[in-house]
């Protein structure tokens, strides 16, 4: 105190005293919109416009709103930290470029948030459940993102049971989009992907067309391999056929010699990787077949291995950085008290490089055996 009244700390101090953390309702009410604009736009959801959004961002700017998974960090009611579990074989990650680019998204988003990223693999789904149940019970994670949904997956009702929020990344079995209060999904649309693969390919004049995929009890190889069917049986093709694999470049060169090698080999060839693309071509290759001449190849997924290769490989390409930046914007949201939802991302698109070229014609031959 001096003489003249309180000294500028004493009222600074007051004030620290008389405050209270902004929140998303008072910056609903400051900027004018509802509260689900206001976490639309400060997760970088869409749904708001961008003149909304910019104002709703300066808006918390002004009030000093702080993200409140970082709030209750600092004063110890939370991690700040977000899970990541990969139940796959370990020899399969180090060459996908996916995963890669998946993780570099979700970590942009993660790190403007002040949210750290624990990231485990594992051999299967049950010990992937058993690290979310020690988590939970370590506080050691606020919420957790979930990859490679499978068939009939146990994630969903664990999660929800634990009340740890999550988001799903990819898209559950069940189309009509199962979640709970606390499990939001970024849907890919593996069936429209498929069929804008099959489509090119039959405009083409393929009519022998396999389709080398990855594991079998993940949701998205079942959407591919049932879209492949569908596909086939509205243009009366029967010589259509897919192998699962462990999207490993030695599985896929193995399936790939053993089609190639039969008496009526495939004229075009889907991979559901880029590292199985690779080595199928370079088989193909080995075995005197001209790619594209005698069998046109595409890959799933697009990458710098596809332009490193020769011929360079028609893929489907998707913004997979911005599909990792979704996921964890949607997980930011669920931690700030926002609603579970599900978001559909673009339906990639295929870009056409050396791979692929119109089939030769041949004589109708009778179905393919089993490989």
């Amino acid at each position: 105190m001096t003489a003249n009244g309180p000294s500028a700390r004493d009222t600074a101090a007051a004030r620290r005293g008389r405050a209270r953390r902004p929140t998303m309702k008072d910056i609903a009410q400051r900027a004018g919109v509802s509260e689900s604009a206001v976490s639309f736009a400060l997760n970088d959801r869409p749904g708001v416009s961008e003149v909304t959004r910019a104002r709703v961002r300066r808006v918390a700017e002004q009030l000093g709103w702080r993200p409140s998974t970082a709030a209750r960090a600092l004063s110890g009611e939370g991690a700040a930290t977000v899970g990541l579990v990969l139940a796959r074989p370990a020899a399969t990650l180090g060459v996908d470029s996916f995963f890669l680019q998946l993780i570099s998204g979700i970590q942009e988003i993660l790190s403007d948030r002040g949210l750290g990223l624990l990231f485990q693999v594992v051999e299967d789904v049950t010990a992937e459940c058993a690290v979310y149940r020690r988590w939970w019970a370590e506080h050691r994670v606020d919420g957790v993102l979930v990859v490679d949904p499978r068939t009939d997956d146990p994630r969903p009702a664990l999660l929800d049971e634990l009340g740890l929020p999550a988001v799903v990344i990819g898209a559950l079995t069940d189309e009509g989009g199962r979640t709970g209060a606390g499990l939001s999904q970024v849907r890919a649309d593996d069936a429209g992907g498929m069929a804008v693969i099959v489509d090119r390919l039959y405009a083409l004049g393929h009519r022998r067309i396999a389709h080398v995929a990855g594991l079998p009890s993940l949701a998205h190889t079942e959407r591919r391999i049932r879209s492949l069917r569908v596909e086939a049986g509205r243009r009366g093709l029967t010589d259509v056929h897919s192998f699962s694999t462990d999207y490993s470049d030695t599985e896929g060169a193995a399936v790939t010699r053993r089609l190639l090698d039969r008496g009526a080999p495939p004229t075009a060839l889907i991979y559901d990787n880029d590292v199985m693309a690779a080595a199928g071509a370079a088989v193909a290759a080995g075995l005197g077949r001209a790619v594209p001449g005698d069998v046109s190849v595409v890959s799933w997924e697009d990458s710098a291995l596809c332009r490193l290769v020769r011929p360079w490989l028609t893929a489907l390409s998707r913004d997979t950085i911005a599909f990792g930046r979704l996921a964890a914007g949607e997980l930011a949201a669920l931690l700030d008290g926002g609603p579970a939802r599900t978001v559909q991302v673009p339906l990639p698109r295929l870009i056409e490089r050396e791979s692929t070229a119109r089939a030769r014609p041949v004589h109708q031959e009778s179905p393919a055996d089993d490989v």
